[in-house]
């Protein structure tokens, strides 16, 4: 079974993606595996915010190449060897890609997979695409790069869509990196509930209820030092707005944006950009395939603070 992006149906920037752009089709692959080729039977997609941007002409982003209409849709995936003509791969294995097609079995270049140790993850491969994957790296390093967190020197972390993959992780992350107080900010009472029973949040804040500034500020007295910034907008706006001096902004994603035809990253209203440099906040694109140097090892973090029960994975 293959997915196919339809050529009938375009979206254009504005707009909110629905069933209707995609289409499901039924097919063979070849019998052949060729030389350097494994066959491989799917596991695991991951259906990914960043996707949305893949869904225009143009992208936004040198690194992200839009799906074209009529061809298999792609993204984070991983699978199981079934035959192997690559002398690094052998039946059997789990192996991964960051430009898997969304198809349940797929004849595939070996030498761009990338093989997995289930072991890592106590056995749940799934966690490759997230907590050990992208975006379990793109926490850590958001963190680690544009958070200036240390430890002992009190920081408040506040982290908006806190129960999201990454916001979810990146709470956790900030308070073993070192913050004294974490708050997220999140849609429903449940996640907010979620975070602060099981992931460890001081805080949460269901931005669909009352004033979300006048909660920020009794749940953060001392400011907010760092912010890892998923959503973007007026809950963004929000945020900054109570920000210490030399605090720093992760700029993660801007989900709250992504329908819309605006630059990335958005602007800011000019009263909170006023804010940002009077408090010489630090505000910069932050991309995680620029730290790639830096994979092996924060990968090896994240599992072994999964493996100790030091990172909560839902």
């Amino acid at each position: 079974l293959i997915y196919l992006f339809n050529s009938n149906i375009t979206l254009g920037k504005n707009g909110v993606p629905v069933a209707e752009n995609f289409r499901l089709e039924q097919s063979t692959i070849a019998d052949t595996v060729q030389e350097g080729q494994v066959r491989v039977k799917t596991l695991y997609l991951s259906v990914d915010p960043y996707m949305r941007c893949r869904m225009n002409e143009d992208t936004g982003s040198d690194y992200l190449q839009p799906w074209q209409l009529s061809e298999v849709a792609d993204g984070g995936g991983i699978g199981v060897v079934e035959e192997s003509k690559h002398h690094n791969l052998a039946k059997g294995d789990f192996v991964t890609s960051f430009t898997w097609p969304w198809q349940t079995a797929a004849i595939l270049d070996g030498g761009l997979l990338q093989k997995l140790v289930p072991q890592l993850v106590n056995g749940r491969l799934s966690y490759f695409l997230g907590a050990a994957g992208i975006t379990g790296l793109t926490a850590l390093l958001g963190i680690r790069e544009k958070g200036h967190v240390a430890a002992g020197a009190n920081q408040t972390m506040v982290v908006s869509g806190a129960a999201g993959a990454c916001g979810s992780l990146a709470g956790q992350i900030g308070r073993l990196e070192g913050c004294s107080r974490v708050v997220g900010i999140a849609g429903t009472d449940e996640k907010c509930s979620i975070l602060v029973q099981e992931m460890g949040f001081d805080a949460a804040i269901n931005y669909k209820k009352g004033d979300v500034a006048k909660q920020l500020r009794e749940l953060c007295p001392g400011g907010v030092d760092v912010y890892f910034d998923n959503v973007g907008g007026d809950i963004s706006d929000t945020v900054i707005s109570q920000m210490n001096q030399n605090s720093h902004i992760i700029l993660c994603g801007q989900i709250s944006q992504y329908n819309k035809d605006v630059p990335y990253p958005p602007p800011l209203p000019p009263d909170i950009e006023k804010i940002q440099k009077e408090r010489n906040i630090t505000r910069e694109r932050f991309l995680v395939l620029n730290y790639m140097d830096k994979q092996e090892a924060s990968v090896l973090q994240l599992c072994q603070w999964i493996q100790e029960g030091k990172l909560k994975v839902r």
